[in-house]
């Protein structure tokens, strides 16, 4: 799997060049605004948010192996152990929210540096292995740590209220407060990438040994973006322990991880809309078959063969690339 993957990847990431012109990625991204400001009117805003909060992973999970060519199969480790963080420090230590959130974030970024010290290290998939093994190490440690009550999880999160002002039990509150933070990080990951430290990545991506030559310290760019990765996938992971009001071992485990690389791939490897639309895809797709006795595994299984086979640069990537850059050629 992790040879295909990789495979995939490096084609998505060769051929994601072909790209919307600007105007027209604007007024996309203002009616996609519009649409999610309306939606809690006509869809179930635990859905939404559940859909939100799986897009910022997504997103975050891009900024590695998307911009910077290194594929993670250790992300369950940042999304799971920042719900347990914000969990433990909302419900036990009594923290606000907005404190909470902050706690899980700082304790993912932390997980990310230790993990990506030892990780960067390799390259390739020994890289990957290197990710999936300390993930795993993490995950036992969740089964046994007290804090985390074991197979029960941290249940019974309460919402609170944010700044002492907004109460997050109201469904309109907390899914505009959801909505706002995930915009914000998804806004912070393009200003990453568009700015000198992600074009140093996209260099790094695309030729490691040339970046190398140039005098840039390869290492220390890779771990940078190794703990921003795991920092924002550990922000989704917080707003949806305050969502959902539990913190539980399905977070942290390998399973997770390989669900967020298929977000990334079905939408498209090194686009910015890409990841979004592939957890929304996703999650929709869990979300519509949880009641019908189909076999969601077997569903989104079906979905990543026809992607590989027929959308070889993910959702996203097809569109850019046929219809899109077609439009800004023109």
């Amino acid at each position: 799997m992790a040879e295909e993957t990789s495979d995939m990847a490096g084609l998505s990431l060769r051929e994601a060049s072909a790209k919307p012109s600007p105007r027209l990625e604007w007024v996309l991204v203002g009616l996609g605004i519009a649409a999610l400001l309306a939606a809690p009117f006509f869809v179930y805003p635990i859905f939404l948010m559940k859909m939100l909060c799986f897009a910022l992973f997504a997103c975050a999970f891009n900024l590695l192996l998307g911009y910077t060519g290194l594929l993670s199969f250790g992300h369950a480790t940042f999304f799971g152990g920042a719900a347990y963080f914000t969990a433990h420090a909302v419900k036990v230590w009594g923290w606000p929210p907005e404190a909470g959130i902050l706690l899980g974030m700082a304790g993912a970024a932390l997980l990310g540096l230790v993990m990506g010290f030892f990780a960067i290290r390799r390259q390739g998939i020994y890289f990957a292995m290197i990710t999936l093994a300390l993930s795993q190490m993490f995950f036992f440690f969740c089964v046994q740590a007290p804090f985390t009550q074991g197979e029960d999880g941290i249940q019974g999160v309460p919402r609170g209220v944010l700044f002492g002002v907004l109460d997050l039990n109201a469904p309109m509150n907390i899914y505009y407060f959801v909505l706002v933070v995930v915009l914000l990080g998804i806004f912070a990951i393009w200003r990453i990438v568009n700015s000198p430290f992600g074009m140093i990545l996209r260099s790094i991506r695309e030729n490691e040994n040339r970046a190398i030559s140039l005098g840039y310290s390869v290492a220390g760019y890779k771990l940078a973006a190794f703990v921003m990765s795991a920092a924002l996938a550990g922000l989704a992971g917080s707003l949806k322990a305050i969502v959902f009001q539990f913190a539980t071992l399905t977070d942290v485990t390998w399973q997770m991880s390989g669900e967020v690389i298929l977000m990334t791939l079905l939408g498209g490897i090194g686009t910015m809309v890409g990841p979004i639309i592939g957890a929304s895809l996703v999650v929709g797709l869990e979300n519509t078959l949880a009641t019908s006795g189909f076999p969601v595994t077997i569903a989104t299984g079906l979905i990543f063969m026809v992607c590989v086979l027929v959308f070889r640069r993910g959702i996203v990537g097809e569109v850019y690339a046929r219809v899109l850059g077609r439009v800004g050629k023109g």
